[in-house]
C-alpha cells in the first residue's frame, strides 16, 4: 500500500464526517499482513517527514506512528525506525522508543540518529545487548560520555568496534580502561594500535599485555615452567619498551618513564637493555624522574659518565650503588663506540660492560652479569638471524654444495663424518626446442632401429 499525502485531500476541519487519511491508514493496518503494514509505516513516516502537512494531518500522522510501536512485527517498527534514523525532525519520543527496542530495531537508530542525546545513548548502551552497543559505538562523533560508558560496560565486540571507531572521541582513560579489560585480545590490540597518534604510555601497556597473552598461552599449554614463562614476559615487555621509547617523540618520553614508575616497570634491566641498544633519551629521562632534577643538568652529567658528578647524580636516583660500574661502562661504551640508537642489543656494547664488570670482580655484581650474558646471548642470536637474512637475499652468491664424508682413511684419528662444501656447477643452459622430423623419416628411423 503506497500512502498517498497531498495538498488536495480535504482538511479534517472542512469535511468533520469524513475520516482522514490517516484515520483510514490506522482502520486498514489492523486488517493488512505484516508487509503491508511494514510498507505502509514506511509510507507515512516519509509524509511526514517530506509533506507539506497540515498541522492537523501532522499531529495525526505522529499519532499513527505512535502507535505502530506497539504493532507486535519486528519488521514494522524497522521500517519506521529505517526512515526516521537519519532525520533531525523526527518526533523524538518516537526515535526514543525504538532505540529502546530490541536490537534489530534499536540499532538502526543508535547507529546515526541526531535526535538522541548522550545521556540516552548511555542509557540505551547499558540495556543493549551486543548488536545495539556495537551499533552504537561506530555512530559518527560519539561523544566522550557515551564513549567512556561502552569503554566500561560494553561487551567484547562492541568495545572493538568503539576502538576501531577514529570518528569518535576516544580519551586516554577511555583507551585505557579498554586496555585494562581487553588488552590480551589480540583483536583488540590491533584496533587500538590502528588508531593514530596513540600516547607512547598506551603502547607500551599494550605491549605488556601481549607478552603477557603470550606468556599465558605458553603456560597453559605446559610448555614452558611458570617461572619461564614469566621471564620470558618481562623481557618482552621491556624489550617492546624500548621499541616505544625509540619510535616516540621526545616530549613524550617523560611521561613515559612516569607511567613505567607508577606501575613498576622502571627496573635496572630496562634501563640496562635501552643503553645497550644505543638509547640515551630513556636512561636520561628516568635520571631526571628519579633525581627531580632538570633534564638539562642530567644531559650533562651523563655526557661524563667516569666523573664525580655522575656518581653524585646516580647516588641522588636512589639506584643500587652496586650497579654504578655497570652503566659508567655502557654510558663510556656508547659514546667511544658511537652506535646509532635501535630495537636490538649492540653486541659490541654489551662486550665492553662485560668486560668492565669482570674488572670489577665484585659479589654484588652476580645478578647483572647473569643479566648482561642473558643479553649477550640475545645478541648473539639477532645478530645470527641478521646473518642469515642477509645472505638468503644475496642473489649473486654461489650455491654450494653440501655433502657428509666418512673419514677419508687410515690416517684420520676418527670415523666421524666431515662436512665437506663446494661451489656448485654452473647452471645448465637452456634445453634447445625439438626439432619436427617429416613423418617419412620418423618411419625409416623406426625401421633401423
Amino acid at each position: 500500500m503506497n500512502l498517498m499525502i497531498s495538498d488536495n485531500e480535504p482538511p479534517a476541519s472542512q469535511a468533520p464526517d469524513q475520516p482522514t487519511i490517516v484515520r483510514r491508514f490506522l482502520s486498514w493496518a489492523q486488517r493488512a499482513d505484516a508487509g503491508g503494514r511494514a510498507e505502509a509505516a514506511s509510507a507515512l513516516a516519509r509524509a511526514y517527514l517530506y509533506s507539506d502537512l497540515d498541522p492537523t494531518l501532522r499531529r495525526e500522522a505522529a499519532i499513527g506512528m505512535t502507535s505502530l510501536l506497539d504493532d507486535y512485527s519486528a519488521l514494522v517498527r524497522r521500517a519506521l525506525a529505517e526512515v526516521l534514523a537519519g532525520a533531525c525532525d523526527a518526533p523524538h519520543h518516537i526515535v526514543l522508543a525504538l532505540a529502546c527496542d530490541q536490537s534489530e530495531v534499536s540499532s538502526v537508530v543508535l547507529a546515526r540518529s541526531p535526535v538522541l542525546t548522550d545521556a540516552e545513548l548511555v542509557d540505551c548502551a547499558a540495556i543493549g545487548d551486543a548488536r545495539a552497543q556495537i551499533a552504537l559505538a561506530r555512530r559518527p562523533r560519539l561523544g566522550v560520555s557515551v564513549a567512556a560508558a561502552l569503554a566500561e560496560i560494553g561487551q567484547r565486540e562492541a568495545v572493538i568496534a568503539l576502538a576501531g571507531n577514529l570518528d569518535a572521541d576516544l580519551s586516554q582513560s577511555v583507551l585505557f580502561r579498554i586496555v585494562e579489560r581487553f588488552g590480551q585480545d589480540a583483536e583488540a590490540r590491533e584496533a587500538l594500535l590502528m588508531r593514530p597518534s596513540l600516547p607512547s604510555t598506551l603502547r607500551v601497556d599494550l605491549v605488556a599485555a601481549a607478552a603477557k597473552a603470550l606468556s599465558d598461552f605458553v603456560a597453559g599449554c605446559a610448555w614452558l615452567g611458570a617461572e619461564r614463562a614469566e621471564r620470558m614476559t618481562r623481557e618482552a615487555a621491556e624489550q617492546g619498551t624500548v621499541c616505544v621509547a625509540n619510535s616516540s617523540p621526545k616530549d613524550e618520553i617523560r611521561d613515559l618513564v612516569r607511567h613505567l614508575r607508577q606501575r613498576g616497570g622502571l627496573t635496572i634491566a630496562l634501563l640496562m637493555r635501552a643503553l645497550l641498544s644505543g638509547d640515551r633519551a630513556l636512561f636520561e629521562s628516568a635520571l631526571a624522574e628519579l633525581s627531580g632534577l632538570a633534564p638539562a643538568r642530567i644531559a650533562g652529567f651523563v655526557r661524563e659518565p667516569l666523573s664525580a658528578g655522575f656518581a653524585a647524580l646516580y647516588g641522588k636516583t636512589g639506584l643500587p650503588p652496586h650497579f654504578l660500574p655497570a652503566f659508567r661502562a655502557a654510558l663510556a661504551a656508547l659514546d667511544e663506540a658511537k652506535i646509532a640508537h635501535g630495537d636490538r642489543i649492540s653486541r659490541a656494547l654489551i662486550e665492553r660492560v662485560i668486560a668492565a664488570c669482570e674488572r670489577v670482580n665484585s659479589p654484588e655484581l652476580v645478578k647483572l652479569m647473569s643479566l648482561l650474558r642473558r643479553f649477550e646471548a640475545e645478541a648473539a642470536r639477532e645478530e645470527a638471524r641478521a646473518f642469515v637474512a642477509e645472505s638468503a637475499a644475496h642473489r649473486r652468491a654461489p650455491a654450494l654444495l653440501v655433502r657428509f664424508e666418512e673419514g677419508l682413511g687410515d690416517d684420520e684419528p676418527t670415523n666421524a663424518p666431515m662436512l665437506i662444501a663446494a661451489q656448485a656447477p654452473p647452471a645448465l643452459e637452456a634445453e634447445p626446442p625439438p626439432v619436427a622430423l617429416p613423418p617419412d623419416q620418423i618411419a625409416a628411423l623406426a625401421e633401423a632401429a
